[in-house]
């Protein structure tokens, strides 16, 4: 067993950047500090762990962490980033003057919807030294990544939530059918005879998919629409359908922002909706910052905002 107490801080700080790089240079480069120096700690550790750790790479570039490495890569970063947390928080959080940076993953319909308010309202509720990046929803590695420190904020759909994480419901989202404006169908109310026989935009967001939802409950319904197009991206297609006579069924509170260009009806169909949640690492639930930006976004969330059942 090691012993704890004899352990130099420091020298897992650069376990974790070596891990990281598998490069001395580049883990140096990392940590300020010279290539010998990382040298020498290296051996500490290797020492410390009774393991190579990093051992030569077979094509002579950079280096193999070990079965030991492999198995201490994720728990030590984590470790790391929830000690960083611990020490680096304050009391309390001011926006204005506060300093750091954010990253919500989110899917561009609620990058449209959740964070387009946030970022109008961005330069009056917080300071300079505050920044926020919006990165795309990988839900494959979601946990994975919230475990690593490396995403602060999920806005998604229930079942994009990973189980690990706490979340609270921002609000209940239905779809409504759009159309542009002087389609030659006219401004009649959908039946269910004209919504399938019309040509449909479907969003796929794992790409490439003619089957949605909406095909789900027209196929329980014994009946088919006729899907022209997929795409990845829900914003994209208020910018078709304005040019196009195809249709397209979407969020409501998505296309709603589009009425300038496009019609909106309701569906012929019975059709269920999903609800909007804000999520993130139990160990952020405290975080001051975590908290301001959290209630921030649900304060800007237009209409339904649900309490804050936590799970």
């Amino acid at each position: 067993m090691i012993d704890l107490s004899g352990i130099d801080l420091n020298l897992l700080v650069s376990l974790d950047a070596l891990l990281a790089e598998s490069n001395v240079t580049r883990a140096a480069a990392r940590l300020n500090l010279t290539q010998p120096a990382v040298s020498a700690q290296l051996a500490r550790l290797r020492h410390l762990f009774d393991d190579p750790l990093l051992i030569p790479a077979a094509n002579g570039r950079g280096m193999t962490p070990t079965a030991r490495a492999l198995e201490l890569m994720e728990p030590l970063h984590a470790a790391l980033k929830t000690l960083e947390t611990v020490v680096r928080r304050e009391p309390g959080f001011d926006p204005l003057t506060g300093t750091r940076r954010f990253v919500v993953a989110a899917s561009d319909q609620c990058v449209a919807v959740l964070g387009l308010p946030l970022m109008i309202e961005w330069a009056r509720l917080a300071g300079p030294g505050l920044q926020l990046a919006f990165i795309a929803i990988e839900s494959g590695a979601l946990a994975e990544r919230f475990e690593r420190g490396e995403i602060d904020l999920l806005l998604g759909s229930a079942q994009q939530v990973p189980p690990t994480l706490k979340a609270r419901k921002l609000y209940d989202e239905r779809f409504v059918a759009a159309q542009r404006k002087g389609h030659p169908r006219g401004t009649a109310a959908f039946d269910l005879d004209s919504y399938c026989a019309l040509e449909h935009v479907l969003v796929s967001t794992t790409g490439g998919s003619f089957f949605g939802f909406m095909d789900e409950h027209l196929e329980a319904l014994g009946r088919r629409r006729r899907v022209a197009h997929s795409v990845q991206h829900f914003t994209l297609v208020p910018e078709v359908l304005a040019r196009t006579d195809y249709v397209a069924t979407l969020p409501y509170r998505l296309i709603a922002r589009y009425q300038d260009r496009v019609d909106l009806f309701e569906l012929p169909f019975e059709a269920r909706g999903f609800s909007m949640h804000a999520a993130w690492h139990p160990r952020n639930h405290a975080d001051p910052a975590l908290v301001w930006l959290r209630e921030t976004v649900a304060a800007l969330t237009p209409g339904d905002i649900v309490s804050d059942p936590l799970h």
